[in-house]
């Protein structure tokens, strides 16, 4: 038998009648044995979200505040559901343990992990699946890292015994027996934790879109959904912005080879995005995979003569970045020239010190500095060794005057990496887009 596990975000549990599309999708493939829940989600934008409001349950329990109030919030959403789903779940008792223990001085992780936990016991009781306490087979080391290994071991071990189980997202143990938290949407890395554990053929990650799209539906208009990609340009994607699925979630079923499918609750029918391995052959030579990038980095320029002779200058000026505790985000270079690339968060306030410092440590014959600019990522397996890629994409550029500041392309050939002004981005997406989609 396949056994498939499978993911539900916080908009897929967000009230009674989006539990009630999850169990019709365990129930539609008796292959999805192995279910993490998250969180209820908003059902509105005047919503709470569950967890912001344990951690201030937490917060307020620190500084001796009362915290009733806020707690009956999160008690009156889970008894509603509970009872609008009609089940005899004694849901009572788990909220009133929780409280306590967050009022005798609980850790914040415990506090928050337990939106996923009350989850995961009203959606195991709705599917009739055994409860499995993610604390008995999710493991984190002593300094806080995913035990990758003892997880597999326990999960393997709990499968024996568990054909089909639910088990909440977002949280673990350590070996000392803490509770220990992913960071946020860190569910995505339970499912694939879980995933990897019990052997699965498929991980479905189930949320309120129905795959990964081309580019950002914000900028522009019903953008394809990429039916499949690899792991590798997933990273690249996620990496400029496209934030569909949680990045450390690739690692566990990337090592096993696992595919990942994307789809959308609400639109169980749509075939999603299914996230592969690069060992399967290229799908679609000389075409592109998706279109992401981000705003507001800054670059520093450096001009040097005979550069490239002078032993250690690439070091000194790294060493610059590193004393001031900042990270670059790309490095084009020339002869006679080098450019780094900057995020502007990184940055903050230390720009004038890093100018002043890299004049005395390189001594350039110049140095620049070019704010306001934003990079954008063209990403595709298919395009690596096809003639004529960039041309096309720099042609689609021109067509629409947008200036391009920056070029830079990985040693894989599976991106190409533009800079321009902050205020070119969106229409040299749309620039790119309409070339290679139309």
């Amino acid at each position: 038998m396949s056994i498939k596990v499978c993911k539900f975000g916080g908009t897929s549990l967000a009230d009674a009648g989006q539990f009630r599309k999850v169990r019709a999708i365990v129930a539609g493939d008796s292959d999805r044995r192995y279910i993490v829940p998250s969180a209820p989600g908003l059902r509105s934008s005047a919503d709470r979200k569950i967890t912001d409001l344990l951690y201030l349950c937490h917060a307020h329990a620190r500084q001796a505040i009362p915290f009733k109030e806020v707690f009956e919030l999160i008690a009156q959403r889970y008894r509603g559901i509970v009872t609008e789903l009609g089940l005899s779940l004694d849901i009572d008792t788990s909220l009133q343990e929780i409280e306590r223990r967050i009022a005798a001085g609980a850790s914040a992780d415990y506090a928050a992990s337990r939106g996923e936990y009350l989850s995961g016991l009203i959606l195991a009781e709705f599917l009739g699946y055994e409860f499995v306490d993610a604390a008995e087979v999710v493991h984190f080391n002593a300094r806080g890292l995913l035990d990758l290994q003892r997880s597999r071991e326990a999960l393997n071990q709990r499968q024996a015994q568990t054909p089909r189980a639910v088990i909440p997202g977002f949280y673990g143990r350590t070996p000392s027996g803490q509770v220990k938290t992913f960071s946020r949407g860190g569910s995505d890395i339970t499912g694939a934790v879980v995933a990897y554990g019990v052997g699965a053929n498929v991980y479905e990650n189930w949320t309120d879109v129905s795959g990964i799209l081309m580019a950002d539906p914000r900028i522009v208009p019903n953008p394809r959904v990429i039916d499949t990609l690899t792991y590798r340009e997933l990273r690249e994607l996620a990496y400029m912005g496209a934030t569909v699925l949680h990045d450390e979630a690739i690692f566990p079923v990337r090592a096993a080879g696992i595919p990942v499918n994307i789809r959308n609750t609400n639109r169980p029918a749509d075939p999603g995005t299914t996230i592969v391995s690069e060992a399967q052959p290229v799908a679609h030579l000389g075409s592109i995979t998706g279109i992401a990038g981000r705003k507001n980095f800054t670059v520093i320029a450096i001009e040097k003569a005979l550069m490239n002779q002078e032993l250690g200058f690439g070091r000194r000026l790294l060493s610059v970045l590193e004393v001031n505790g900042v990270s670059f985000e790309h490095m084009p270079s020339g002869i006679d020239t080098m450019s780094l690339v900057i995020d502007d968060a990184q940055l903050n306030s230390k720009l004038d010190k890093i100018l002043e410092e890299i004049r005395h440590e390189c001594r350039p014959d110049s140095l620049e500095v070019y704010p306001n600019m934003a990079l954008i990522a063209t990403v595709g397996r298919g395009m690596a060794h096809t003639p004529g890629m960039a041309a096309k994409l720099f042609r689609g550029l021109a067509e629409q005057k947008i200036n391009v500041r920056m070029i830079d392309q990985g040693s894989s050939e599976i991106n190409i990496i533009i800079g321009v002004e902050n205020a070119d981005f969106e229409n040299a997406i749309r620039a790119i887009y309409k070339t290679f989609v139309g």
